[in-house]
């Protein structure tokens, strides 16, 4: 007869071979967070450019299957549940796509754009945005120069 501790082993090693023990722990995570989450305490209102950068990251997500990782990104950031419309995204960041690239997440092309990029020896300027006005960390928020 299997001892405890034999039984154990081999659930988990079950569990791990079908993938199901990495989604239970995530899981179990995003429904920790959720459950810590204070409601109470009111969230800096989400600036335009936290908007596209948090949609970014989760169309991300999402497409790399990491689905408990985007719920807790919408559910810290007070992102909207809904998705923003892919086109809509595209033309906020003044990206142009092709058919190929719109079976992968924009953020794809856009680190693959400036990995092959050859303007200025590879190298782009950064200046600072605006941050949103809840904000009083002295961090600087990074926007892209067009």
């Amino acid at each position: 007869m299997a001892t405890i501790t034999e039984l154990k082993c081999a659930v988990r090693e079950t569990l791990e071979s079908r993938g199901v023990l990495s989604q239970l722990k995530a899981r179990i995570r995003a429904e920790v967070f959720s459950a810590l989450d204070d409601q109470c305490q009111p969230r800096p209102p989400l600036s335009h450019e936290n908007l596209l950068i948090n949609e970014l990251i989760r169309e991300y997500l999402e497409f790399n299957k990491y689905r408990y990782t985007a719920s807790v990104l919408t559910a810290e950031s007070g992102q909207p549940e809904v998705p923003l419309d892919r086109s809509f995204l595209a033309s906020e960041l003044r990206v142009t796509e092709d058919s190929s690239s719109k079976s992968v997440p924009l953020l794809y092309g856009l680190v693959s754009h400036f990995l092959n990029s050859s303007d200025n020896g590879g190298r782009m300027f950064l200046r600072g945005a605006t941050q949103p006005a809840a904000t009083t960390s002295s961090n600087t928020i990074l926007g892209l120069d067009p």
